[in-house]
């Protein structure tokens, strides 16, 4: 396989990323053979996961929009992934001009892309780093010149923290970030769950296995267990729904069943 001019040296482009395969579903280029062959295979399990993954990006854009809104001008994205139209910080700096935004990958191509996407964007940076250890992240030069843990911050762990194994402790990494933030500061968090899949949850389990095949186990979790996340938050209005019903901009009755897949919420710090 010829590697591309964008990919770089370091990675092994004959092994599927998680951070390229969800590029595959949103219609991006910055992926190889090998993604989008563990997508197409994960496709015939579930084949409504590029809509799931749209309905993360879409209240994602909303979630920033209301974070605007309630005056927070600073924004923590863990688990970016690479750069697509509508980004974190196009939507933010659309809104609030000069709102930095600091985003946080351990994927290299994810990582590679931010950066040339950021080019001459003084206002955000990229570290490359992982949810799992909070503290490099939170001491990182580009949090520390960008984000001031004083003021209230919008620490987003969108489609990232199902990829997160119980074994490695993702209540615990998502409690000391939520510490290391000023009262008022927001959590807005997606997760994918079997409940809510318009199909049996056995059907749904094969592109569970497609992930676990590739050594990204992808972990379905319930609502109550995704609540969990929330704890020392108050949670914002409508609470942990569907995402669609997470203050939509258009009709949800009109939206795929399959974007009603998971969870989505905003909790404030208090």
């Amino acid at each position: 396989m010829e590697r591309p001019a964008w990919a770089p040296r370091s990675i092994d482009i004959t092994v599927p990323s998680v951070s390229r395969i969800y590029d595959y579903y949103l219609g991006g280029s910055h992926n190889f053979e090998v993604d989008r062959e563990a997508a197409r295979k994960a496709m015939t399990h579930l084949p409504g996961l590029p809509k799931i993954m749209q309905a993360n990006r879409a209240f994602m854009r909303r979630a920033v929009r209301h974070a605007v809104g309630t005056g927070i001008d600073q924004f923590l994205d863990i688990g970016s992934g690479i750069p697509t139209f509508g980004n974190v910080h196009e939507v933010a700096q659309a809104a609030h001009p000069g709102a930095r935004v600091v985003y946080v990958d351990h994927d290299p191509v994810a990582v590679a892309h931010s950066n040339a996407v950021l080019d001459g964007n003084e206002d955000a940076d990229v570290v490359a780093a992982d949810l799992r250890k909070p503290q490099e992240i939170l001491s990182s030069p580009q949090v520390e010149r960008l984000i001031d843990l004083n003021r209230p911050v919008a620490l987003l762990l969108v489609a990232i923290l199902h990829f997160v194994e119980d074994a490695d402790d993702p209540y615990g990494a998502v409690a000391q970030l939520r510490d290391a933030l000023a009262p008022g500061s927001l959590l807005v968090l997606t997760h994918a769950s079997y409940e809510g899949i318009p199909l049996p949850a056995e059907r749904a389990e094969g592109a569970v296995d497609v992930y676990k095949d590739i050594r990204n186990p992808l972990i379905m979790r319930s609502r109550d267990e995704v609540a969990r996340f929330f704890e020392g938050y108050d949670m914002v209005e409508p609470g942990l729904v569907p995402m669609p019903h997470w203050r939509p901009e258009s009709a949800p009755e009109d939206e795929d069943p399959y974007a009603f897949s998971g969870f989505a919420g905003v909790g404030i710090a208090a």
